[in-house]
Protein backbone atom coordinates (compact mmCIF):
# COMPACT_ATOMS: atom_id res chain seq x y z
CA UNK A 1 0.00 0.00 0.00
CA UNK A 2 2.84 2.17 1.14
CA UNK A 3 4.31 2.80 -2.58
CA UNK A 4 1.17 3.28 -4.27
CA UNK A 5 0.07 5.99 -1.88
CA UNK A 6 3.44 7.93 -2.61
CA UNK A 7 3.31 7.66 -6.58
CA UNK A 8 -0.13 8.96 -6.27
CA UNK A 9 1.01 11.79 -4.13
CA UNK A 10 3.66 12.49 -6.15
CA UNK A 11 1.95 12.62 -9.34
CA UNK A 12 -1.00 15.22 -7.92
CA UNK A 13 0.96 17.27 -5.15
CA UNK A 14 4.71 16.58 -6.46
CA UNK A 15 7.79 14.63 -5.52
CA UNK A 16 8.65 17.65 -2.72
CA UNK A 17 5.54 16.92 -0.89
CA UNK A 18 6.46 13.60 -0.22
CA UNK A 19 9.24 15.53 1.95
CA UNK A 20 6.44 17.28 4.41
CA UNK A 21 6.56 16.03 8.67
CA UNK A 22 2.70 16.21 8.38
CA UNK A 23 2.30 14.33 5.53
CA UNK A 24 4.76 11.97 6.14
CA UNK A 25 2.93 11.37 9.44
CA UNK A 26 -0.69 11.15 7.28
CA UNK A 27 0.96 8.20 5.45
CA UNK A 28 2.24 6.72 8.24
CA UNK A 29 -1.37 6.31 9.87
CA UNK A 30 -2.93 5.14 6.71
CA UNK A 31 -0.19 2.39 6.64
CA UNK A 32 -0.84 1.45 10.37
CA UNK A 33 -4.82 1.24 9.80
CA UNK A 34 -3.98 -1.02 7.03
CA UNK A 35 -1.86 -3.20 9.09
CA UNK A 36 -4.51 -3.34 12.14
CA UNK A 37 -6.96 -4.11 9.51
CA UNK A 38 -4.70 -7.35 7.72
CA UNK A 39 -4.31 -8.56 11.67
CA UNK A 40 -8.20 -8.44 12.08
CA UNK A 41 -8.69 -10.30 9.17
CA UNK A 42 -6.52 -13.13 10.05
CA UNK A 43 -7.73 -13.78 13.33
CA UNK A 44 -11.26 -13.17 11.93
CA UNK A 45 -10.18 -15.98 9.41
CA UNK A 46 -8.45 -18.21 12.36
CA UNK A 47 -11.71 -18.06 14.54
CA UNK A 48 -14.02 -18.98 11.31
CA UNK A 49 -11.25 -21.95 10.99
CA UNK A 50 -12.14 -23.16 14.45
CA UNK A 51 -15.71 -22.20 14.60
CA UNK A 52 -15.88 -24.04 11.18
CA UNK A 53 -14.21 -27.47 12.52
CA UNK A 54 -16.30 -27.34 15.30
CA UNK A 55 -19.71 -26.91 13.87
CA UNK A 56 -18.48 -30.54 11.70
CA UNK A 57 -17.49 -32.13 14.63
CA UNK A 58 -20.65 -31.23 16.37
CA UNK A 59 -22.27 -31.89 13.07
CA UNK A 60 -20.99 -35.50 12.98
CA UNK A 61 -22.03 -36.20 16.48
CA UNK A 62 -25.40 -35.12 16.06
CA UNK A 63 -25.64 -37.23 12.77
CA UNK A 64 -24.19 -40.16 14.67
CA UNK A 65 -26.76 -39.44 17.66
CA UNK A 66 -29.53 -38.75 14.92
CA UNK A 67 -28.47 -42.43 13.59
CA UNK A 68 -28.90 -44.17 16.60
CA UNK A 69 -32.37 -42.64 17.74
CA UNK A 70 -33.41 -43.93 14.06
CA UNK A 71 -32.28 -47.24 14.98
CA UNK A 72 -34.41 -47.13 18.10
CA UNK A 73 -36.75 -45.64 16.02
CA UNK A 74 -36.90 -48.69 13.54
CA UNK A 75 -37.03 -51.50 16.38
CA UNK A 76 -40.29 -49.98 18.41
CA UNK A 77 -41.80 -50.05 14.96
CA UNK A 78 -40.62 -52.96 14.65
CA UNK A 79 -41.55 -54.60 18.11
CA UNK A 80 -45.22 -52.52 17.58
CA UNK A 81 -45.37 -54.58 14.28
CA UNK A 82 -44.81 -57.83 15.79
CA UNK A 83 -47.01 -57.00 19.08
CA UNK A 84 -50.00 -55.97 16.44
CA UNK A 85 -51.32 -53.40 18.73
CA UNK A 86 -54.20 -52.38 16.37
CA UNK A 87 -55.89 -51.66 19.24
CA UNK A 88 -54.00 -48.78 20.56
CA UNK A 89 -54.35 -46.47 17.67
CA UNK A 90 -56.50 -43.24 17.36
CA UNK A 91 -59.49 -43.99 15.30
CA UNK A 92 -59.41 -40.66 14.13
CA UNK A 93 -55.84 -40.28 13.71
CA UNK A 94 -54.75 -43.80 12.66
CA UNK A 95 -51.47 -43.26 15.77
CA UNK A 96 -51.15 -44.96 18.87
CA UNK A 97 -52.28 -44.15 21.86
CA UNK A 98 -48.94 -43.64 23.86
CA UNK A 99 -50.48 -43.74 27.11
CA UNK A 100 -52.41 -46.91 26.91
CA UNK A 101 -49.28 -48.85 24.97
CA UNK A 102 -47.06 -47.79 28.01
CA UNK A 103 -49.56 -49.22 30.68
CA UNK A 104 -49.76 -52.30 27.95
CA UNK A 105 -46.10 -52.65 27.80
CA UNK A 106 -45.38 -52.18 31.62
CA UNK A 107 -48.34 -54.86 32.59
CA UNK A 108 -46.20 -57.68 29.86
CA UNK A 109 -42.72 -56.67 31.16
CA UNK A 110 -44.93 -58.25 34.46
CA UNK A 111 -46.21 -60.84 33.35
CA UNK A 112 -42.97 -61.85 31.52
CA UNK A 113 -41.18 -61.53 34.93
CA UNK A 114 -43.57 -63.71 36.46
CA UNK A 115 -43.26 -66.44 33.34
CA UNK A 116 -39.31 -66.36 33.56
CA UNK A 117 -39.55 -67.06 37.61
CA UNK A 118 -42.31 -69.65 37.31
CA UNK A 119 -39.75 -71.37 34.89
CA UNK A 120 -36.62 -71.42 37.10
CA UNK A 121 -38.92 -72.67 39.31
CA UNK A 122 -40.04 -75.52 37.02
CA UNK A 123 -35.92 -76.20 36.00
CA UNK A 124 -35.53 -76.80 39.82
CA UNK A 125 -37.90 -79.09 40.02
CA UNK A 126 -37.06 -80.99 37.27
CA UNK A 127 -33.43 -81.01 38.10
CA UNK A 128 -34.66 -82.55 41.77
CA UNK A 129 -37.05 -85.19 39.88
CA UNK A 130 -34.28 -86.03 37.42
CA UNK A 131 -31.72 -86.59 40.29
CA UNK A 132 -34.40 -89.05 41.94
CA UNK A 133 -34.73 -91.11 38.95
CA UNK A 134 -31.40 -91.52 38.41
CA UNK A 135 -30.73 -92.42 42.09
CA UNK A 136 -33.84 -94.75 41.52
CA UNK A 137 -32.51 -96.02 39.04
CA UNK A 138 -29.02 -96.90 40.70
CA UNK A 139 -31.51 -98.51 43.62
CA UNK A 140 -33.52 -100.30 41.24
CA UNK A 141 -30.48 -101.76 39.67
CA UNK A 142 -28.59 -102.56 42.75
CA UNK A 143 -31.87 -104.26 44.41
CA UNK A 144 -32.69 -106.31 41.19
CA UNK A 145 -29.15 -107.48 40.26
CA UNK A 146 -28.84 -109.40 43.31
CA UNK A 147 -31.65 -112.09 43.58
CA UNK A 148 -31.37 -112.26 39.72
CA UNK A 149 -27.84 -113.58 40.31
CA UNK A 150 -29.03 -115.93 43.52
CA UNK A 151 -31.58 -117.20 40.87
CA UNK A 152 -29.34 -118.04 38.30
CA UNK A 153 -26.87 -119.88 40.50
CA UNK A 154 -29.23 -121.90 42.55
CA UNK A 155 -30.57 -122.88 38.33
CA UNK A 156 -27.53 -123.47 37.57
CA UNK A 157 -26.48 -125.82 40.68
CA UNK A 158 -29.80 -128.04 40.39
CA UNK A 159 -28.87 -128.10 36.16
CA UNK A 160 -25.48 -129.53 37.56
CA UNK A 161 -26.74 -131.60 40.36
CA UNK A 162 -29.60 -133.21 38.10
CA UNK A 163 -28.46 -133.52 34.45
CA UNK A 164 -28.48 -136.92 34.17
CA UNK A 165 -32.15 -137.37 35.42
CA UNK A 166 -33.73 -134.54 33.08
CA UNK A 167 -35.43 -135.38 30.08
CA UNK A 168 -35.07 -132.89 27.33
CA UNK A 169 -38.51 -131.10 28.02
CA UNK A 170 -36.31 -130.72 31.79
CA UNK A 171 -33.79 -129.17 30.15
CA UNK A 172 -35.70 -126.50 27.83
CA UNK A 173 -37.47 -125.02 30.50
CA UNK A 174 -34.55 -124.59 32.83
CA UNK A 175 -32.79 -123.36 29.35
CA UNK A 176 -35.49 -121.22 29.03
CA UNK A 177 -35.49 -119.99 32.60
CA UNK A 178 -31.65 -119.05 32.06
CA UNK A 179 -32.27 -116.88 29.34
CA UNK A 180 -35.16 -115.10 30.82
CA UNK A 181 -32.59 -114.22 33.59
CA UNK A 182 -30.01 -112.95 31.19
CA UNK A 183 -32.37 -110.75 29.62
CA UNK A 184 -33.62 -109.60 32.62
CA UNK A 185 -30.27 -109.01 33.58
CA UNK A 186 -29.64 -107.16 30.34
CA UNK A 187 -32.66 -104.99 30.98
CA UNK A 188 -31.80 -103.49 34.44
CA UNK A 189 -28.64 -102.68 32.61
CA UNK A 190 -30.45 -100.41 29.84
CA UNK A 191 -32.08 -98.81 32.37
CA UNK A 192 -29.49 -97.70 34.70
CA UNK A 193 -27.68 -97.05 31.02
CA UNK A 194 -30.32 -94.74 29.63
CA UNK A 195 -31.25 -92.94 32.64
CA UNK A 196 -27.53 -91.86 33.50
CA UNK A 197 -26.26 -90.56 29.82
CA UNK A 198 -27.40 -87.00 30.15
CA UNK A 199 -26.56 -86.36 34.05
CA UNK A 200 -24.10 -84.19 34.71
CA UNK A 201 -21.60 -83.05 31.77
CA UNK A 202 -18.25 -85.12 32.01
CA UNK A 203 -14.95 -83.79 30.79
CA UNK A 204 -14.82 -84.25 26.76
CA UNK A 205 -11.62 -85.29 25.37
CA UNK A 206 -10.76 -86.57 21.84
CA UNK A 207 -11.62 -90.13 21.66
CA UNK A 208 -10.55 -92.26 18.47
CA UNK A 209 -13.34 -94.06 17.26
CA UNK A 210 -11.65 -96.29 15.27
CA UNK A 211 -10.14 -97.61 18.11
CA UNK A 212 -12.96 -97.43 20.05
CA UNK A 213 -15.19 -99.90 17.71
CA UNK A 214 -12.07 -102.38 17.91
CA UNK A 215 -12.44 -102.70 21.64
CA UNK A 216 -16.26 -103.08 21.06
CA UNK A 217 -15.46 -105.72 18.76
CA UNK A 218 -13.08 -107.61 21.49
CA UNK A 219 -15.78 -106.90 24.28
CA UNK A 220 -18.97 -108.32 22.20
CA UNK A 221 -19.80 -112.14 21.25
CA UNK A 222 -19.73 -111.88 17.33
CA UNK A 223 -20.62 -115.08 15.99
CA UNK A 224 -18.59 -117.31 13.12
CA UNK A 225 -20.47 -116.50 10.44
CA UNK A 226 -20.64 -112.64 10.69
CA UNK A 227 -17.95 -110.39 9.88
CA UNK A 228 -17.60 -106.72 10.98
CA UNK A 229 -15.90 -104.25 8.55
CA UNK A 230 -14.17 -101.37 10.06
CA UNK A 231 -13.62 -97.76 8.09
CA UNK A 232 -9.49 -97.35 8.95
CA UNK A 233 -11.07 -94.05 8.23
CA UNK A 234 -13.42 -93.58 11.33
CA UNK A 235 -11.70 -90.04 13.10
CA UNK A 236 -11.01 -88.81 16.40
CA UNK A 237 -13.94 -87.03 17.75
CA UNK A 238 -14.35 -84.79 20.76
CA UNK A 239 -16.22 -86.80 23.28
CA UNK A 240 -17.04 -89.09 26.07
CA UNK A 241 -15.70 -92.52 25.14
CA UNK A 242 -18.55 -94.17 27.54
CA UNK A 243 -21.36 -92.42 25.53
CA UNK A 244 -19.90 -93.21 22.49
CA UNK A 245 -18.74 -96.65 23.15
CA UNK A 246 -22.96 -96.72 24.32
CA UNK A 247 -23.58 -95.39 21.04
CA UNK A 248 -21.55 -97.98 18.91
CA UNK A 249 -22.47 -100.71 20.95
CA UNK A 250 -26.02 -100.53 21.13
CA UNK A 251 -26.05 -100.28 17.07
CA UNK A 252 -23.52 -103.18 16.61
CA UNK A 253 -25.19 -105.36 18.72
CA UNK A 254 -28.71 -104.53 16.99
CA UNK A 255 -26.93 -105.06 13.65
CA UNK A 256 -25.71 -108.49 15.32
CA UNK A 257 -29.52 -109.36 16.36
CA UNK A 258 -30.93 -108.75 13.17
CA UNK A 259 -28.28 -111.11 10.93
CA UNK A 260 -30.53 -114.03 9.82
CA UNK A 261 -28.22 -114.77 6.43
CA UNK A 262 -25.78 -117.77 6.46
CA UNK A 263 -23.10 -115.18 5.98
CA UNK A 264 -23.36 -112.23 7.97
CA UNK A 265 -22.03 -108.67 7.47
CA UNK A 266 -21.69 -105.13 9.28
CA UNK A 267 -19.61 -102.32 8.13
CA UNK A 268 -18.84 -99.53 9.86
CA UNK A 269 -17.78 -96.07 7.75
CA UNK A 270 -18.20 -92.37 7.97
CA UNK A 271 -18.36 -89.67 5.36
CA UNK A 272 -17.17 -86.13 6.62
CA UNK A 273 -18.41 -82.18 5.52
CA UNK A 274 -17.94 -79.46 6.75
CA UNK A 275 -19.87 -79.09 9.79
CA UNK A 276 -20.36 -83.14 11.26
CA UNK A 277 -19.41 -86.45 10.77
CA UNK A 278 -22.07 -88.74 9.15
CA UNK A 279 -21.40 -92.32 10.37
CA UNK A 280 -23.42 -95.32 9.16
CA UNK A 281 -23.43 -98.57 10.54
CA UNK A 282 -24.96 -101.23 7.69
CA UNK A 283 -25.72 -104.61 8.43
CA UNK A 284 -27.83 -107.70 5.82
CA UNK A 285 -30.04 -108.84 8.11
CA UNK A 286 -33.80 -109.28 7.84
CA UNK A 287 -34.64 -105.30 7.55
CA UNK A 288 -37.05 -103.43 9.51
CA UNK A 289 -40.79 -102.37 8.28
CA UNK A 290 -40.99 -98.74 7.35
CA UNK A 291 -43.86 -98.46 10.03
CA UNK A 292 -41.30 -99.31 12.74
CA UNK A 293 -38.67 -96.63 11.85
CA UNK A 294 -39.96 -93.82 14.46
CA UNK A 295 -40.86 -96.64 17.20
CA UNK A 296 -37.41 -98.26 17.83
CA UNK A 297 -35.94 -95.12 18.95
CA UNK A 298 -38.59 -94.95 21.53
CA UNK A 299 -37.59 -96.78 25.10
CA UNK A 300 -39.20 -100.28 25.64
CA UNK A 301 -40.19 -100.77 22.13
CA UNK A 302 -39.14 -103.44 19.68
CA UNK A 303 -40.21 -105.11 17.02
CA UNK A 304 -42.80 -107.37 17.22
CA UNK A 305 -40.70 -110.63 16.19
CA UNK A 306 -37.98 -109.66 18.04
CA UNK A 307 -38.32 -111.35 21.74
CA UNK A 308 -34.23 -111.35 22.65
CA UNK A 309 -34.71 -107.32 22.34
CA UNK A 310 -34.94 -105.41 25.54
CA UNK A 311 -36.44 -102.17 24.09
CA UNK A 312 -33.76 -100.40 25.14
CA UNK A 313 -30.53 -100.40 22.92
CA UNK A 314 -31.64 -98.24 20.16
CA UNK A 315 -33.24 -95.52 22.83
CA UNK A 316 -29.89 -95.29 24.13
CA UNK A 317 -27.80 -94.78 21.26
CA UNK A 318 -30.82 -92.05 20.11
CA UNK A 319 -30.32 -90.46 23.81
CA UNK A 320 -26.96 -90.22 23.26
CA UNK A 321 -26.95 -88.68 19.58
CA UNK A 322 -29.12 -86.37 21.46
CA UNK A 323 -26.94 -85.28 24.03
CA UNK A 324 -24.36 -84.62 21.54
CA UNK A 325 -27.13 -82.19 19.29
CA UNK A 326 -26.99 -85.13 16.75
CA UNK A 327 -28.97 -86.96 14.37
CA UNK A 328 -30.06 -90.89 14.00
CA UNK A 329 -31.82 -92.22 10.95
CA UNK A 330 -32.29 -95.37 9.44
CA UNK A 331 -32.53 -96.85 5.56
CA UNK A 332 -33.64 -100.25 5.58
CA UNK A 333 -35.13 -102.97 3.28
CA UNK A 334 -36.83 -106.43 4.20
CA UNK A 335 -35.18 -109.14 3.56
CA UNK A 336 -31.59 -106.88 2.71
CA UNK A 337 -30.76 -105.39 5.42
CA UNK A 338 -30.85 -101.67 7.48
CA UNK A 339 -28.05 -98.84 7.48
CA UNK A 340 -28.25 -96.52 10.49
CA UNK A 341 -26.90 -93.24 9.80
CA UNK A 342 -25.51 -90.75 12.56
CA UNK A 343 -25.00 -87.32 11.98
CA UNK A 344 -22.31 -85.55 14.88
CA UNK A 345 -21.28 -81.97 14.55
CA UNK A 346 -17.72 -81.57 14.67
Amino acid sequence: MNPLLRRQISKHLGADALEDENLQEFIKAVNGSYETHQDQFNMQQRAMKISSDELFEANERLREEAEGQKEILDSIHLAIAALNLKEYEDRQTGELDVKNLAVYIKDQSEDLKIAVTKQEELFKSLEKKNQSLSDYAHIVSHDLKSPLRSINSLVNWIIEDNFEGLNEEGKQHFNLILNNLEKMDALIDGILHYSTIDEADIVQYQVDTHQLILEIEELLYIPDHIQLHISKDLPKIKADKFRVQQLFQNLIQNAIKSIDKEKGSIEISVESTALEWRFSVTDNGRGISQKHHKKIFRIFEKIENDQASTGIGLSIAKKVVDYYNGSISLDSKLGEGTTFYINLPK
